[in-house]
């Protein structure tokens, strides 16, 4: 929301100058002749620079400090300008101050977070909208809070198995580079001083070296190209759809993958419904938060034939994605008419299922970057080694 700096002049006459966050121009001056100020001039600030961020950590900590007010009775207008002033997070301080406008204007506490779609998610959103309309806003709050802080763990599990990885080969790749760039040119050096004949290895290796020290931009090149096009290709429908599939055909890492979407569909759709939200707009909230397309393309399937007056575990079972465990137990939540209870069961068991998938994977990582590090980082040391190896029987 824009700001305005204003200049007014009191009935007294007095000077009076200030700003104020508005829609428009016309609504700070309706404001200042609601006030009986006489208008001297109003003009817009200068856009700042956006300040940082805002964490799902953050957005924890506001949203149980708010449930926390509204039950100890305060307005929502006191609850979340006491908010807005006691946040640490910048960000989160200009968007809760709009908030704050909003609802004052007429706004609901709902409209008013849909506008910062960065902040709050549809999901957050669609859950305040309602406990606003069911009277429960303090306990949906809270509902939300736990909600938040066990998708994040869950992210974060997911990650940490991502990063150790990435780490590992990037260090192996590194230390490849410096060895053929820095290293075996001396060698190479050595050897034509001799002029001996050189092993195969020893061959490969040196060429290599040539190649990567002559053509290096090449090699950046299409690492670039490669990466673009990968990105570009994965934006398509047809490209997400086959790189998504092809990441949950993955041994361990797709099982990994798999059952962190699983854990995060269940929990997600079983808190929408245990807050009263319609169980269509729930599955397309959640179909949203997949993550996978795959995943995706079942949930809204099976938003289709709820639709159609059919059951949500009939398409989640063709679809093929997800475990027979998970369609038994959501097909016996919907007979019963306890589904939001089956499904957060179903989200407790999946996050430590979640946890032994990312330990699985770690301790699988481990020996094989040892393995290939020793292959590769060994093979072109010993290939360096084998002229000298040879000029040493030579000598005898």
């Amino acid at each position: 929301m824009p700001t305005f700096a204003y200049t007014a002049r009191t009935l007294g006459g007095e000077l009076k100058s200030a700003t104020m966050d508005a829609a428009s121009r016309d609504d700070v001056v309706a404001q200042l002749k609601r006030q009986r100020l006489i208008i001297v001039k109003v003009d817009q600030e200068k856009v700042k620079k956006r300040p940082g961020r805002i964490k799902t950590r953050d957005i924890v900590i506001f949203t149980r400090q708010f449930s926390t007010m509204i039950n100890a009775g305060l307005p929502l207008v006191q609850a979340l300008d006491i908010l807005s002033k006691q946040s640490e997070n910048k960000a989160l301080q200009e968007v809760t101050r709009q908030v704050v406008y909003d609802v004052e204007s007429g706004n609901t506490v709902a409209d008013a977070l849909r506008k910062h779609p960065k902040a709050f998610t549809d999901l957050y959103v669609n859950m305040v909208a309602a406990g606003e309309a069911g009277g429960i806003l303090d306990t949906i709050l809270m509902r939300l809070a736990t909600f938040l802080e066990k998708n994040d763990a869950l992210v974060g599990k997911v990650k940490s198995a991502m990063i150790y990885p990435g780490v590992i080969m990037s260090v192996a790749a590194i230390a490849i580079m410096v060895l053929l760039i820095f290293v075996i040119p001396v060698f190479e050096n050595m050897f034509a001083s001799v002029n001996m004949a050189l092993p195969l290895p020893t061959r490969i290796v040196i060429g290599a070296s040539a190649f990567l020290t002559g053509y290096w931009w090449a090699v950046i090149a299409v690492v670039f190209f490669t990466v673009t096009s990968l990105r570009k290709y994965y934006k398509t429908s047809d490209g997400q759809l086959k790189i998504d599939t092809f990441l949950l055909k993955i041994p361990v890492l797709g099982d990994l993958l798999r059952k962190s979407a699983v854990s995060r569909f269940t929990r997600t759709l079983g808190t929408l419904i245990s807050s009263g939200v319609s169980i269509l707009d729930g599955l397309e909230i959640t179909a949203k938060t997949a993550g996978n397309r795959v995943i995706h393309d079942a949930i809204m399937e099976s938003r289709a034939s709820i639709a159609g007056g059919d059951t949500i575990s009939a398409p989640l079972q063709k679809s093929a994605v997800f475990p027979p465990m998970v369609i038994s137990m959501i097909a016996v939540g919907e007979q019963t008419g306890g589904l939001d209870e089956m499904l957060t069961k179903i989200a407790d068991f999946y996050d430590t299922e979640v946890d032994t998938a990312v330990s699985g994977l770690l301790s699988l990582m481990e020996p094989v970057m040892i393995v290939f590090l020793g292959v590769v980082v060994g093979g072109m040391v010993v290939a360096m080694y084998l002229p000298i190896f040879d000029m040493i029987n030579t000598v005898q």
